[in-house]
């Protein structure tokens, strides 16, 4: 198991603060779109479809690591972007830049990276690497992530290591109990602020498989 790759994903205040905004509103949060292609044991595996992300890349701790990369990307998702606002048809015809303020998606995901951690966040399924806005800031890149399939496990609770690493465990544990084997760091999701009840809470681990995983349904 990778023991202590990942020790919290995301400082409380910095994820309280964007995924509180994310759920001012009324309809559910957008999420990347995936099928569930099989289930195991308290485990789904899941196709995801590509989808384009705005990430830092930051050294340090994983504390750390959210607390340094949230207001760099909110900062963008907020308006901190290059764009475009076109007006209705007037005379005369005027175009200015003014910036693009796009929507808060779910989840926010952390991975170890060599020297540091990557920090995501999702941007809503209309946008594309052609025509989400540029960032201003040099540190934000944006990258589309190629669909994949990936085993999730899903539990609520405290944001601890020791919930983060027995989750972890037990994912491991049913992907080797199916022989299916999965490559690169985990990945941990988070989908809810911190003033959420800890027994309401949504968190994830991801472990991407490698290709060619069998996808039938069942056990």
């Amino acid at each position: 198991m990778q023991t202590g790759t990942m020790r919290k994903a995301l400082g409380a205040t910095a994820l309280g603060m964007a995924l509180a905004t994310a759920h001012t509103g009324a309809m559910a949060i957008e999420e990347p779109t995936y099928q569930v292609v099989r289930r195991l044991d308290g485990v789904e595996v899941r196709q995801y479809a590509p989808y384009v992300v705005a990430q830092v890349r930051v050294d340090g701790s994983a504390d750390e690591a959210g607390r340094q990369a949230f207001p760099i990307l909110a900062g963008y998702i907020f308006g901190k972007n290059k764009g475009e606002r076109k007006l209705e048809m007037t005379a005369p015809v005027t175009q200015a830049p003014v910036p693009v303020k796009m929507a808060m998606t779910a989840p926010v995901t952390q991975t170890a990276a060599n020297g540091g951690y990557i920090v995501q966040f999702v941007l809503p399924r209309e946008v594309t690497l052609a025509t989400a806005p540029a960032p201003l800031d040099p540190r934000v890149e944006l990258r589309e992530v190629p669909g994949a399939r990936v085993a999730v496990i899903r539990y609520s609770g405290f944001w601890s290591q020791s919930n983060y690493e027995e989750h972890l465990e037990k994912l491991e544990a049913a992907l080797r109990a199916a022989g299916l084997a999965w490559s690169g760091e985990p990945v941990l999701a988070r989908y809810n602020p911190p003033f959420t009840p800890w027994f309401l809470r949504r968190n994830e681990v991801w472990l991407q498989l490698d290709p060619g995983a069998p996808g039938r349904t069942g056990p």
